[in-house]
């Protein structure tokens, strides 16, 4: 499986990171940071990192074959670019190889409270088969500490992507 993660300029990079981070040793990782997102990443092994400027990059063609694209967090400037299909970097290419290639596209939007134009881009965005999953957190898992939040969120990310994984107390 080839998943590609990509952090915009939102607040919560942490996330995207931390779900590169855990995603299991047999995805082959892709990581695209932009410009406003840029951190000190710590070198991980199996992972492609891809200058977000770089639209010639191998992940912004269908026949590359990525099997999924997460954005966490995505900016809203970033939605409001795939949902008019403005392809003008990486992410945003990616993006649109995902919808024409009618592949898993999960959006993490990060801003809050949405305003109407946000909700219009996501529900544009949803109706073409868009997962809109912001970082909410749920009570029933019982979470303890910011890391036990951050794992169920990003748990619940990897469920929609067909990963099996353990970070979370799931509901009895």
């Amino acid at each position: 499986m080839k998943i590609v993660v990509a952090t915009s300029g939102a607040s919560g990079v942490n996330l995207g990171l931390k779900t590169l981070e855990l995603l299991p040793e047999h995805v082959e990782k892709h990581f695209i940071m932009s410009q406003n997102s840029k951190v000190v990443l710590k070198k991980e092994q199996n992972i492609t990192t891809h200058d977000n400027e770089d639209i010639s990059a191998s992940i912004a063609s269908g026949s590359f074959g990525v099997d999924a694209m997460i954005i966490a967090p995505c900016s809203m400037n970033t939605l409001a670019k795939i949902a008019c299909g403005i392809s003008d970097n990486l992410i945003t290419r990616c993006a649109t190889v995902m919808i024409k290639e009618q592949k898993k596209l999960i959006l993490a939007p990060r801003e809050m409270p949405f305003s109407s134009i946000a909700l219009e881009n996501m529900q544009k965005l949803a109706s073409l088969g868009i997962i809109i999953a912001p970082p909410v957190m749920a009570y029933y898992s019982e979470q303890q500490t910011l890391d036990e939040m951050e794992n169920f969120i990003i748990g619940k990310w990897f469920d929609l992507l067909g990963i099996e994984n353990n970070l979370y107390k799931r509901w009895e």
